[in-house]
């Protein structure tokens, strides 16, 4: 087989990021959300509606991530894995194409929604564990900070495409450039944005090619017979002395809580809008695009600080930067910011919102970036893919938290804005889990 350079296989890890990061992009946030939103007709049923539906992915994840991990170091290869959980992408993406307004299920549309984020959750653990690989321990944060924006700016040109070319306004009919959907597509059935769908799945299918071509695995043996049973024993043993990794630990429980929290802001961030600030598709989106660029430059520069700094001052003002946004949002409405009144048709609460938006792509990027070079450093080289696998699980055990507790806080009080509250005392116990982490793991945490 050719030999492929470390360069070659580095650039071939990038586009992991960039495949799979329309999926956050187009489909979790910035237009599918929304697009559920205008279909239901009413912003508290949807936002609690998307909220159970992510939750139940969620629990999916939690559940079998560790457990996949741990299979995977006991031996076989990780891109059978990757081949596997892509192909649950594809399928689960594509099919949102039937989110037809005049045949809408909300069920089927969740199903296949979860399905689509199962397979892109399944397959970051395996690519994230071979981040040690691409590097030395203080390369691997600019490497991960680097992807991470690559990764971005995958969504953004995404993003782009359906704004321009594809996702209509619901009362003209037109695109932001003011022309019909591409291809032909009738605006009337909302083809053009149920175009995201098949768009991120061809997307995806297209730009992991250079993955596929370009990533090398080190060879390793074949999976022993009773791999599954011998996999949820190491798992155990490996979950009854987490309390004797006392940083390991608690860097777990951390990023289970500020990771959830992320999430959360960024999967309710367009629905959010939608239903409080009455944005249309393109307004997210546009609102979207500035979250993206901020995204990219700040995890680029995260990267750098991470190089230089390590990653847990990184994560600590990020977080802090985040729970502050998370009380501004709680604050914007139409008729007021920050509980001053404005006048009727004003655009400060539309601009604050805009400046948040772009607050928590910057703060987001360096962020989740410093947070998977932050779990390279606690984990066990031998057991890196079931360390992700454990990151996975911190990331989905609580995963349900978020969006039930946005769901269930949305419900009681019929208002959306107080219904994203729960975020802000989720950034601050992960922020109060960091303390007790140490910043080059557990080998020197004694």
């Amino acid at each position: 087989m050719t030999q492929v350079s470390q360069r070659k296989r580095i650039w071939g890890w990038f586009f992991f990021d960039w495949a799979s990061q329309p999926y956050n992009t187009l489909l979790l946030t910035f237009i599918f959300g929304p697009y559920i939103n205008d279909l239901m007709g009413d912003g508290t049923a949807a936002q609690a509606a998307w909220g159970y539906g992510i939750a139940a992915a969620g629990i999916v994840i939690a559940l079998l991530a560790p457990v996949l991990g741990a299979m995977a170091d006991l031996g076989g290869s990780r891109m059978k894995f990757i081949w596997g959980f892509s192909a649950l992408y594809v399928i689960g993406s594509g099919m949102l194409w039937f989110a037809a307004p005049d045949d809408f299920n909300l069920y089927t549309t969740l199903f296949f929604f979860a399905l689509g984020l199962i397979g892109m959750e399944f397959a970051t653990i395996f690519t994230n564990s071979m981040l040690p690989d691409l590097g030395t321990p203080e390369e691997i944060g600019r490497i991960s900070g680097n992807g991470w924006a690559f990764g971005y700016l995958g969504g953004l040109v995404t993003l782009v495409i359906m704004l321009l070319l594809f996702a209509e306004n619901a009362e003209t009919g037109k695109t932001m450039l003011g022309s019909a959907p591409l291809f032909g597509l009738d605006p009337e059935a909302r083809e053009g944005t149920r175009a995201v769908g098949p768009l991120a799945a061809i997307w995806y299918a297209v730009f992991m090619i250079p993955f596929f071509l370009w990533v090398r695995e080190p060879r390793r043996e074949k999976a022993p017979k009773g791999a599954v049973k011998k996999a949820l024993g190491q798992l155990a043993r490996t979950i009854r002395t987490l309390p004797q990794q006392p940083s390991l630990f608690a860097y777990l429980g951390s990023s289970m809580f500020y990771r959830d929290a992320l999430n959360g802001m960024y999967t309710f961030g367009g629905i959010y809008a939608a239903g409080v600030l009455g944005w249309t598709v393109i307004d997210v989106g546009v609102f979207g695009i500035l979250a993206i660029i901020a995204g990219a430059v700040f995890a680029v520069i995260g990267g750098y600080a991470d190089e230089f700094f390590g990653p847990k001052p990184v994560i600590t003002v990020c977080v802090w930067v985040l729970m502050g946004v998370g009380i501004g949002i709680v604050m914007i409405r139409p008729d007021s910011l920050f509980g001053i009144p404005v006048a009727e048709g004003s655009s400060l609460p539309n601009i604050a919102f805009y400046l948040f938006g772009a607050t928590i792509g910057a703060a987001g990027g360096a962020l989740q970036s410093a947070s998977r070079t932050m779990m390279v450093r606690q984990a066990d080289e031998d057991h890196m893919t079931e360390a992700f696998g454990l990151y996975a699980l911190a990331g989905k055990a609580t995963s349900f938290l978020a969006p039930l507790s946005i769901g269930i806080a949305t419900s009681l009080t019929g208002s959306q804005s107080l219904g994203v509250s729960p975020l802000i005392g989720l950034f601050a116990i992960g922020l109060f889990l960091l303390r007790y982490v140490h910043p080059k793991g557990e080998r020197h945490s004694s």
